[in-house]
């Protein structure tokens, strides 16, 4: 008996930790999804509540018809941006800059940008993720949420 208790203990600690672990796993991955990181704060809902037609044109600012040459000389876009916000103060804000701020930095992208790099969809939304990044970097208020190019046209100059 005396051989076998170190054996017992040491068997029954480990069966304890492998438990304690198992409950602060399954807490933190399949825990509430109404509190984000435990910390008990009601977490962004993943599925958000559709915004309205007038809702979405109230945030939605556009740019229309940006003509640039791309990276390659002879390749030239014609390419529209819809830009959507969080709030109406936010677009009015973007608005105001959108000619001082907003164009230069899509030029500026579209310049370090190839032909190939805007081929299929995949293209697109790197552009779209990279101005989403940029625009909220010099946005005064709120906060950029989508951008979308709502026309586009790849020729040769």
């Amino acid at each position: 008996m005396k051989k076998m208790l170190p054996w017992l203990i040491t068997t029954l600690l480990a069966i304890s930790l492998i438990a304690v672990v198992a409950v602060f796993l399954w807490n933190s991955v399949l825990g509430d999804p109404k509190t984000a990181e435990g910390e008990g704060k009601p977490a962004v809902a993943a599925a958000a509540k559709p915004m309205s037609a007038e809702e979405r044109l109230g945030v939605t600012l556009e740019l229309k018809d940006i003509k640039r040459n791309l990276k390659d000389e002879d390749k030239l876009v014609i390419i529209s941006f819809a830009f959507q916000l969080d709030k109406k103060a936010a677009k009015e804000e973007l608005d105001q800059i959108k000619d001082i701020a907003v164009k230069p930095i899509i030029n500026r992208i579209l310049a370090d940008t190839a032909a190939a790099d805007l081929q299929g969809s995949a293209g697109q939304d790197a552009l779209e993720a990279k101005l989403l990044n940029e625009v909220n970097k010099i946005l005064p208020e709120g906060k950029l949420v989508k951008v979308s190019i709502t026309d586009y046209l790849l020729t040769d100059i």
